[in-house]
């Protein structure tokens, strides 16, 4: 096994590139064929990818959010990724399997910022800065085979394997106390068939904890969630792949559902 290792300037450019290439022609990479490098490394490949895209970003996603993830991509703290605006949908969509590669479909809470959040914003701070919706995150990725092999560095390079987010109706996160946001269940289903149930206490105890550990993280690198911007704050169970049929999540505490199509 090759050593991790801090890329130069030179590298992070062409494997940005490389990844770019996959994510424009959809043509999926082999893992194998790329080098371990450190986390710093695989950031810095995620923002240059990020830049290539050139287009608006909406937000983030934030993966591995539970200690059976973190396990799973031997990995002791969450990461994030860079989503594009245009890559988040509000329930009702129909959206092609055609624009995804190997999708998987996991359910999860968007926070959306009123105003810019700071680091040093405490979770109630957090709350009262922000709406929090029901929300269907598509992961999604640039290698083949990907789920669960796919090296945490990877993961994080690839904008943390980022696809698609599908939410729900929005109402202000103070609405809710910490301890409801811990007690949030949901139910996913496929064409009327239940396929999955989960509960917001899998993301770190709390979700509005991995958008505070969000804030922190992107603080090391001077970034901020800017007001408008959307967090997909990790998921409440394991990923199902994503088929074509009418999907639907069901939320309790009065968040209501999330609806969407994926066509053939």
């Amino acid at each position: 096994m090759m050593t991790e290792k801090k890329l130069t300037r030179d590298e992070v450019d062409k494997l940005a590139k490389t990844l770019y290439k996959a994510y424009a022609k959809q043509k999926p990479l082999d893992m194998h064929e790329f080098p371990e490098f450190d986390d710093d490394s695989a950031y810095a490949i995620q923002r240059e990818l990020t830049d290539l895209k050139a287009k608006k970003l909406g937000g983030y996603k934030i993966s591995l959010t539970s200690e059976e993830t973190q396990k799973m991509f031997a990995a002791t703290e969450p990461l994030y990724g860079a989503q594009l605006d245009e890559r988040f949908f509000k329930s009702g969509v129909k959206l092609k399997q055609s624009m995804f590669m190997e999708p998987l479909v996991e359910v999860e809470l968007v926070f959306t910022a009123k105003k810019e959040l700071a680091a040093t914003d405490s979770l109630e701070e957090l709350m009262v800065k922000t709406t929090v919706a029901p929300a269907v995150e598509l992961p999604d990725c640039r290698f083949k085979d990907w789920f669960p092999a796919l090296p945490k560095h990877l993961v994080m390079a690839d904008a943390a394997v980022g696809g698609a987010v599908v939410y729900g109706d929005e109402v202000p996160a103070e609405d809710f106390t910490l301890s409801e946001l811990t007690e949030i269940h949901t139910e996913l289903f496929r064409d009327r068939t239940k396929v999955a149930e989960g509960k917001s206490s899998e993301v770190l105890g709390n979700p509005i904890k991995a958008l505070k550990w969000l804030t922190e993280k992107l603080a090391e690198t001077n970034q901020v969630v800017h007001a408008g911007e959307h967090v997909s704050t990790g998921t409440f169970l394991l990923p199902v792949p994503l088929t074509p049929g009418n999907w639907e999540a069901e939320f309790d505490y009065g968040l209501g559902d999330v609806k969407f199509e994926v066509e053939k």
